[in-house]
């Protein structure tokens, strides 16, 4: 059976090869390109190309696409930045697939702390940080070049007690 999420899923990865600019909308161009940029003629072909679609998903240059893709076109028109609870629900989605350990702690930290809508070059150096930075952030570097929300996020898990030098306090329960 397939969940909610995976069925949110596709449809992100088939607005990403239609190249659809806005959640939920497809041009008429953007449709017709994307089924023929996946060789997609008939309702059948489309069925075919589905686990294609999600196997996309696990392939880590598609992935990025994907995901910079996702903010775009999740964020309102005329916006520059993404709505708070918009870019959660993405994040809960995208690294739902990924298995990001740290997404929970993510979420409630900018519920909590942030609280404003979120930049693009946050959004971008997130998946940077959830790829490099090992869940205990026990290779985090505080001197690098990381957006501050992203060194706030760490002293946030640091001072809440859920990283205790190198490990995560609270991991086994939390998965």
């Amino acid at each position: 059976m397939i969940t909610y999420y995976a069925h949110l899923l596709l449809q992100l990865v088939v607005s990403w090869h239609m190249k659809a600019a806005t959640m939920c909308e497809f041009s008429k161009q953007e449709f017709i390109g994307g089924l023929q940029s996946l060789g997609v003629d008939s309702l059948d072909k489309f069925r075919e190309k589905i686990p294609y679609m999600r196997s996309e998903l696990m392939d880590e240059q598609k992935f990025r696409e994907i995901y910079n893709f996702a903010f775009g076109w999740a964020k309102e028109k005329g916006q520059k930045s993404l709505a708070l609870d918009t870019a959660i629900g993405m994040w809960q989605l995208l690294f739902a697939e990924k298995q990001w350990p740290l997404v929970d702690h993510w979420c409630q930290f900018l519920q909590a702390q942030h609280n404003k809508a979120i930049s693009r070059d946050t959004w971008s150096q997130l998946l940077e940080f959830a790829r490099t930075v090992d869940p205990t952030l026990s290779n985090y570097d505080a001197e690098g070049a990381w957006p501050y929300l992203i060194d706030e996020f760490v002293e946030y898990l640091n001072e809440n007690g859920i990283m205790q030098k190198g490990r995560s306090a609270d991991w086994s329960q939390k998965r």
